[in-house]
């Protein structure tokens, strides 16, 4: 089980894009194929793996049997791609926000509305917070 959301067009060239069809259950996908940062004329769909699975162990057998990728390294994508050929791989269609701290943008949004969110520095961090935006005006 692997997590995905939509993502934008124009931000597919970011994220592993997966290649599947929606189940009964319209929030689960039977993933058939992942492209890893597609370009954007390339991608078969809009929806992004998030980077979290539920995964067998099996995996640890296609890992073993996997070249090198990209960098030298062994790819978990790549085992992951075997699994889904293999044909019993879904991905959920995870609905709720979602903050990409894979960007310097994204990590910074996250720090800030988590610490917002704080009941020990919530109120302290909004106030200061807002002291700097008005000190921009």
């Amino acid at each position: 089980m692997w997590g995905c959301q939509l993502v934008e067009r124009e931000q597919v060239s970011s994220y592993g894009i997966i290649k599947g069809n929606l189940t009964e259950n319209s929030d689960l996908v039977h993933v058939d194929d992942m492209v890893e940062k597609p370009k954007v004329e390339e991608a078969p769909s809009c929806l992004a793996a998030l980077g979290r699975y539920v995964i067998t162990p099996e995996v640890f057998d296609i890992l073993e049997h996997t070249k090198p990728g990209k960098g030298g390294e062994i790819q978990l994508t790549d085992a992951l791609r075997v699994m889904a050929h293999n044909g019993n791989v879904y991905a959920y269609n995870f609905k709720g926000k979602r903050y990409d701290t894979g960007n310097k943008l994204g990590f910074l949004k996250a720090t800030v509305e988590y610490a917002l969110r704080r009941n020990d520095l919530g109120p302290a961090f909004k106030e200061y917070l807002s002291n700097v935006v008005k000190g921009l005006s």
